[in-house]
């Protein structure tokens, strides 16, 4: 088992220290410098594996820092209860979730996928080996986390020292469950494609995680014990049902399956997705347009694609529009209820960055316009004149605008709303900066994620993701949003300071467009 688990970490580290090679190659400027024969360069494979090394640590204690600190910690001083009681409450069930969510085991990973069916390594010894290394970094990774925050919020150390044991033993009993599960069904789980029941049950918990304290009921620890009473006994009687299990190969048949292996990072690409998107375009031969060029020309890719492009922002808006609903009668028929907003109301503004970036339909919507137009369209020299690409740009941007202000008008006017039906505010000019705020939010991420695609068009004539800047950029934008939540800063402030960087960015980036697009919008090799 020892020598299958070196030769698979040596695949994976190879696999990584390519991987890294490879994103150097594809940064501008260096891209031209660097010739191919870098991946057999000795000095590069040395800087390589440190950053792999960099990787596996981060993945063991870097990951769980954040986990703990955001989804935890930082959550605390809303709820404004028994902070060590909290913790543990929110921890409790946040780990049953990354028990159904993340068990590794059935995880369909490239180094899994050459492993098992390209090197044809024993599926039993690889698993077993690759899934004790998996928990023992789970462990390690959380121990010094849950002690350190522990302690600030002063929960007993011995409970801080069982938290990591509860983790794993709760991702070994539910890998066990899943492994029985496929002797009775031979319907192997893939834990990236969850149904429609385990999804339910992981909102009930996160309601329960979140839910809950806002409504001042924790858990005490008295009833965490119980709960890894029966974790550690289930999770040494799963021990033995993961050690007997003899179907890995069987099992990793049907989840290690190219479409499964490459989902994750070559999403807009996949055959599933490209199908899907087709199913949604409309055919309809008598969609007319009144309009002359490229507006002409842009309209009748909007009518043709409506589903794709409104689909989700009516199911956002139908879903705001309830979570507003209830808040209102909330607020009028309990006064608690209406301080806390109030209050919440005048400091929480950032929150809301992170969810107009994950509302905000800019990816999905570039997916489409390439996968359905500019796949084929950038082969014409013409498509690529910068009269033809800036005229487009144009159209386009006035359909994104809208489409992103429709959940934005309903959370900027919700908010509004909440505020003055909640107390008020002594300066009337807030009700102006929440509004406007959250517009702006919506018309950043409209133009951000355009201008990206025009900028860095990240795909080949095949749909495959090629530039690792645009998932640099992406990664960095999204982890600049998640970087507000649970920020506290006075809503007049931040919300003035949110208008203005939204306009000057808008200017500065179609600037940028103007100027660059013509050479940068192409096919990329």
């Amino acid at each position: 088992m020892l020598e299958a688990f070196i030769t698979s970490f040596k695949l994976k580290n190879t696999y990584r220290v390519n991987s890294v090679i490879y994103s150097i190659k594809q940064l501008p400027i260096i891209r031209k410098i660097l010739p191919e024969s870098l991946y057999k360069n000795k000095a590069l494979k040395i800087i390589g594996n440190i950053v792999s090394i960099i990787m596996e640590l981060c993945t063991i204690f870097l990951g769980k820092f954040l986990y703990i600190f955001f989804c935890i910690f930082a959550m605390l001083p809303v709820f404004k209860l028994n902070n060590a009681n909290t913790f543990i409450h929110i921890f409790l069930f946040l780990t049953i979730i990354g028990g159904i969510m993340n068990t590794y085991m059935f995880n369909p990973t490239k180094d899994k996928y050459y492993a098992m069916m390209i090197m044809n390594m024993d599926a039993k010894k690889y698993t077993l080996s690759n899934y004790i290394y998996a928990m023992l970094k789970t462990f390690i990774g959380f121990m010094p986390f849950t002690i350190i925050f522990g302690l600030m919020l002063k929960v007993p150390l011995w409970l801080c020292i069982i938290m990591p044991i509860f983790v794993v033993m709760v991702k070994i009993t539910f890998s066990a469950y899943v492994l029985l599960d496929f002797k009775k069904t031979k319907i192997a789980k893939n834990e990236n494609l969850l149904n429609k029941l385990t999804w339910l049950v992981i909102g009930i918990l996160l309601l329960c995680a979140y839910g809950m304290p806002y409504f001042k009921i924790v858990i005490n620890p008295f009833i965490f014990i119980i709960c890894f009473i029966i974790s550690l006994i289930t999770g040494l009687l799963s021990i033995k049902v993961i050690n007997s299990f003899d179907k890995y190969k069987q099992m990793y048949k049907q989840i290690l399956t190219n479409e499964n292996v490459y989902a994750v990072e070559n999403a807009s690409s996949t055959k599933a997705i490209k199908e899907n998107v087709s199913k949604q375009i409309e055919l309809d031969k008598n969609f007319k347009s009144n309009k002359h060029g490229f507006a002409y020309f842009h309209e009748l890719f909007v009518k043709r694609h409506s589903k794709i492009l409104t689909k989700a922002i009516k199911k956002q808006s139908i879903v705001i529009t309830l979570i507003f609903a209830i808040l209102i009668v909330l607020t009028l028929k309990n006064k608690t209820v209406a301080a806390g907003i109030n209050a919440l109301l005048l400091v929480y503004l950032p929150y809301f960055v992170f969810v107009m970036y994950i509302l905000n339909r800019g990816t999905t919507v570039t997916q489409a316009m390439f996968m359905n137009c500019d796949h084929s369209m950038l082969t014409y020299r013409i498509y690529r004149t910068p009269k033809v690409i800036l005229g487009v740009f144009k159209e386009r941007l006035k359909t994104l605008i809208s489409l992103n202000l429709i959940p934005a008008l309903l959370i900027g006017g919700g908010l509004t709303l909440l505020l003055y039906l909640s107390g008020g505010v002594a300066e009337p000019l807030n009700y102006v900066i929440i509004f406007v705020s959250i517009l702006a939010m919506s018309i950043f991420f409209s133009v951000h994620y355009l201008v990206m695609y025009y900028l860095l068009q990240p795909y080949n004539v095949n749909t495959e993701m090629k530039s690792s800047t645009y998932s640099l950029v992406q990664g960095l934008t999204y982890f600049v949003c998640y970087f507000f939540i649970g920020e506290k800063l006075p809503t007049f402030y931040f919300g003035l300071a949110t208008i203005i960087f939204s306009i000057l960015y808008c200017i500065i980036a179609l600037i940028l467009v103007y100027n660059k697009a013509p050479k940068t919008f192409k096919l990329r090799a």
